[in-house]
């Protein structure tokens, strides 16, 4: 096990079911990006992205429905409502709307390079507004990480970067990105009312159902926009239902609740080092269903990225 430091006293362990925590999620997510980016032409994105979190409040309905289910947990909703509605809107109704935007018009390797850099993104955040200061072994992880995330990237060819031309899809990817990292830090760090004696009695189900329930709200809104300012059509077809099942189970609850365990262990800034075996899983997931087996340079990533995670956690 390594000894992990999330600030300059805690130390705490990363177990093997720590990391199976944190590096789940990259795997539903990497699945996510790669079902997203198929769905492209059949279904508008931010449609796709309203109906996910629609299905996954109904599929958390039944273990959360306490969070809703009287009048005083109903008031306590409200009591909080601006803190759970930016909570929701961070990470349910922003990231995942602001992806599937960005697969429409920008490229696969844009998109996976400018969310690679979210370990960046979360140490300066908690630099800025949270008092954390990174160690120089974040920044030496940071650095490996995001070499292994190159090298996907790149397929071992360190000339194809050169060939990267950014388009407003990229724009929204960093969005995306800023939009995660402060959604992770409120995890972390929740404000006065979601902490302490003065949270809701909620468990993680009744929790994540309704952070989906007003992120619904905010991914519906955002599909009524769409569908006034851009219309687009919903074709149905078993791929559609399929890609619907699995965005909504898989990226959206299993995934959420594994990240939300393992960040208020670890914490957002080392979290996100795990973050970067997305890139290479979607690597992978692409040539599965591509019948493409994989090559040399996908082994050299998943080094560096690991390494990346060893090297930061280490005291």
């Amino acid at each position: 096990m390594l000894e992990l430091r999330r600030d300059g006293a805690d130390m705490v362990k990363i177990t093997p079911r720590l990391a199976l925590l944190l590096t789940l999620p990259p795997l539903l997510w990497a699945g996510n990006a790669v079902v997203g980016r198929m769905a492209v032409g059949s279904v508008p994105p931010l449609m796709l992205n309203a109906l996910r979190w629609v299905l996954a409040s109904l599929l958390l309905l039944p273990l959360g429905w306490r969070a809703f289910g009287t009048a005083a947990a109903r008031r306590q909703v409200r009591e909080r409502w601006r803190e759970l509605g930016l909570l929701s809107l961070l990470g349910v109704g922003s990231y995942n709307a602001l992806q599937y935007l960005a697969l429409t018009t920008s490229t696969p390797l844009n998109v996976t390079l400018i969310a690679a850099s979210s370990p960046l993104w979360m140490m300066g955040i908690g630099a800025l507004f949270y008092g954390e200061r990174p160690h120089g072994r974040q920044w030496l992880g940071a650095a490996l990480s995001l070499a292994g995330v190159v090298v996907v990237l790149s397929r071992g060819d360190a000339a194809q970067l050169a060939r990267v031309h950014f388009v407003i899809g990229d724009l929204l990817m960093l969005l995306a990105v800023l939009s995660w990292a402060f959604y992770s830090w409120l995890l972390a760090r929740p404000p006065a009312s979601l902490r302490g004696d003065a949270r809701p009695d909620w468990n993680w189900a009744e929790a994540l159902l309704v952070q989906t329930v007003l992120g619904s709200l905010w991914a519906g809104a955002g599909a009524l926009g769409e569908a006034a300012v851009s219309p687009g059509a919903l074709h149905w077809t078993p791929f559609v239902a399929l890609a619907l099942l699995y965005v909504a189970v898989g990226p959206s609850v299993v995934a959420y609740r594994c990240w939300g365990l393992g960040v208020t262990v670890v914490g957002p800034a080392i979290a996100a080092f795990f973050s970067n075996l997305t890139p290479l899983f979607a690597a992978m997931l692409s040539a599965a269903l591509l019948r493409e087996p994989p090559q040399p340079y996908h082994g050299v990533a998943f080094v560096l990225i690991v390494a990346g995670i060893a090297v930061s956690s280490r005291r």
